[in-house]
């Protein structure tokens, strides 16, 4: 029988490719004006900035460096990062490694475990409970997360939102290339992506701008075909 309990810095601190995995099955919860939403965590990806780990990751936005759209990802491990996609969708990530290093895991998917009502609120166009939190967007829209409103709150002490990890933690684990990431960032290269197989809610793969073509070029030297990925 599994629980959670609330997640520590200290165990928010290493590399975000190991720290990813360990989010799955931990719980997220907000508490806003609007109501109190928590989603359990299905399916992850990992980022890290420059100088972060063995390999650099030209699919992070600190790739190049702090800025100021990035700088809370070079902050404590613990605060969430949140920005705007396509400018409409706010999505959440959990800044990770030792302060001054950038990184952060996003979170791509969820089961509204709790608050169902006010995520529906949240996401009038849902239609089913699985879409919820199905994708990035989605997930911040349905735990009401909002940038810049919400951008570097501490996840760890509360009051708007709450990290909690599996105890134990889950063993049986996928992981492939991240989702909709362009070029090389986006292919085998970097299978950084986790998730748990089976889940309802984990969203469909596909390859970012440029990433399939070189996936398929990269089959085509070994004599495969690309993978099925879900």
């Amino acid at each position: 029988m599994s629980e959670v309990r609330s997640a520590t810095r200290a165990e928010l601190a290493g590399l975000p490719l190991e720290v990813a995995p360990r989010l799955l099955g931990g719980h997220l919860t907000t508490v806003l004006p609007d109501g109190t939403v928590t989603v359990r965590i299905t399916e992850v990806e990992a980022y890290h900035g420059l100088g972060t780990g063995a390999v650099p990751d030209p699919g992070s936005h600190a790739r190049m460096g702090p800025t100021a759209r990035n700088a809370v990802m070079w902050g404590e491990p613990g605060h969430l990062y949140v920005y705007l996609s396509h400018g409409i969708h706010s999505c959440v990530n959990v800044v990770c490694g030792p302060e001054g290093t950038a990184g952060g895991v996003l979170l791509r998917g969820g089961e509204v475990i709790d608050g169902r009502d006010v995520a529906f609120r949240r996401r009038p166009a849902a239609r089913v409970e699985r879409d919820l939190a199905r994708g990035p967007g989605r997930l911040g829209d349905a735990v009401g997360l909002r940038y810049p409103v919400h951008n570097g709150v501490d996840a760890l002490k509360g009051p708007i939102a709450r990290l909690e990890l599996r105890d134990p933690p889950h063993v049986d684990i996928a992981t492939g290339p991240r989702v909709g990431v362009a070029g090389v960032a986006g292919t085998a290269a970097f299978p950084w992506r986790f998730w748990i197989p089976g889940d309802p809610t984990v969203s469909p793969f596909r390859f970012g701008r440029g990433a399939g073509e070189l996936a398929a070029e990269s089959a085509g030297r070994q004599g495969d075909t690309p993978p099925v990925l879900d």
